[in-house]
């Protein structure tokens, strides 16, 4: 395969991109490609989905619907089911989930099963990109063996690169376009190929030496953040024994121009990165008889914030005369974060696990699903003020934009403020509880 010609195609938007897993990597990354004048085709296993993108909506928060359809109007984007037109794609970009299993080793299932799927329609000269978050050397290890099985070679007749996603869901100031992109090939004309592709839908793209220093770089970006999450909770229950407010401390501490980065305390981590990522490189480090210990104490500390967040509403009632068997709980946003839609891994959900164990009623708002959504058979409810002043205690998971906390602290009894969203709100009557 002549890299030149590739590499002008590219410039001239002639080649045909596929990409393989339309969630909230892929469906915006396979959108920005088609918005650059590229033909684009999305492929998704779950017919439903494809079904609801075909009829120009998205399930997607930062996807809109709008721009989907005008792409799809200008033939510039469509999504299909079945794998057979992979063999028309010029460069295919795998953006499959990568979770763990239930003993916190890597389930590489989704990739595997995409790998596969593009081996029965290799074809010479094509570029295959994995974005999917995993552990150094998957790329090489993984994906290029089974590919090499049809007797092409990686660099001669197909090119292969690893670019970590950097999605950050609901980030109104960070998207594609703006956030620098990783790239890193399995030889240098895989890695300027993948270089120049990215370069149509990012403003800065940096080239590292391999496709294992790509899979290195974003375990490190979130192995960091999981590390001082973990040690600023360390600190809040430190401050917790020494009656003083963390959050001032942090703030406090913010002010220092140099030296010192603010992470905040939180009820626990969730999403599918900073929970995950940390674990495949803590899961590599066994393989190799070496015990990533910062990683593992930081999951230990994080792991506990839930059961931190139930002790301190227990304490609370009982100094207001109240046991946490019967009491009536309200929890305020079970999205992992703020102003998005996503409940996987959410330290909410362990918190109104642990609620209900102890016998507590719960009930949950969450204004970013469905209101027919249900956990633990107990429905999305509505935030009503009767609702609020109902409960014994009010906890504030998630701190949507949307809520009205002054009227929240108005209506409720008693607030356990995980997020400090009630910051500059008189607790005069002592009814605001904070991490």
């Amino acid at each position: 395969m002549e890299m030149n010609g590739f590499l002008d195609r590219i410039k001239r938007r002639e080649i045909q991109i596929g990409v393989i897993g339309l969630g909230y990597v892929g469906l915006p990354l396979a959108l920005e490609f088609a918005k650059a004048g590229f033909r684009v085709t999305g492929f998704e296993r779950n017919p439903e989905k494809v079904g609801i993108l075909n009829k120009g909506e998205s399930y997607v928060a930062d996807v809109s619907s709008a721009e989907l359809k005008k792409e799809m109007e200008n033939h510039r984007l469509a999504f299909v089911v079945e794998p057979g037109k992979l063999k028309e794609m010029d460069s295919i970009i795998i953006c499959v989930p990568t979770p763990l299993v239930k003993t916190k080793d890597p389930d590489l299932s989704f990739i595997i099963s995409a790998t596969n799927e593009i081996k029965a329609h290799l074809r010479r000269g094509q570029l295959i990109i994995l974005e999917s978050t995993t552990y150094p050397g998957t790329t090489e290890e993984v994906v290029q063996p089974v590919f090499e099985e049809t007797g092409m070679k990686v660099g001669i007749d197909f090119f292969l690169a690893f670019s970590p996603e950097r999605i950050d869901p609901g980030n109104k100031v960070y998207s594609i376009r703006n956030t620098p992109k990783v790239v890193g090939g399995t030889t240098k004309e895989c890695s300027r190929l993948a270089q120049e592709i990215y370069s149509s839908v990012a403003d800065k793209v940096v080239r590292v030496s391999s496709t294992k220093t790509a899979e290195m770089v974003k375990l490190l970006e979130n192995t960091f953040r999981a590390v001082n999450i973990g040690l600023v909770n360390e600190i809040t229950m430190i401050c917790e024994k020494l009656d003083i407010n963390v959050w001032e401390v942090i703030d406090a501490a913010a002010t220092k121009p140099f030296g010192f980065i603010p992470f905040y305390p939180g009820p626990g981590l969730g999403g599918h990165c900073i929970p995950v990522d940390p674990q495949y490189l803590a899961w590599k480090m066994r393989v190799l008889n070496y015990k990533a210990r910062f990683i593992d104490l930081a999951e230990e500390i994080n792991t506990s914030m839930p059961a931190f967040v139930v002790s301190k509403v227990m304490d609370s009632l009982n100094l207001r005369k109240k046991s946490l068997n019967g009491a009536k709980i309200f929890v305020l946003g079970i999205a992992y974060k703020k102003n998005i839609d996503d409940i996987r891994e959410s330290p909410a959900l362990d918190i109104i696990d642990r609620l209900l164990e102890k016998g507590a009623e719960v009930s949950y708002n969450e204004p970013f699903i469905p209101m027919n959504h249900q956990y633990r058979n107990i429905s999305n409810s509505k935030l009503a003020q009767a609702a609020l002043k109902e409960s014994d205690c009010v906890i504030i998971c998630a701190d949507h934009d949307q809520y009205d906390y002054q009227w929240i602290v108005d209506q409720a009894p008693l607030i356990m403020d995980c997020r400090n969203a009630t910051k500059g709100i008189p607790n005069n009557a002592g009814k605001i509880v904070r991490l």
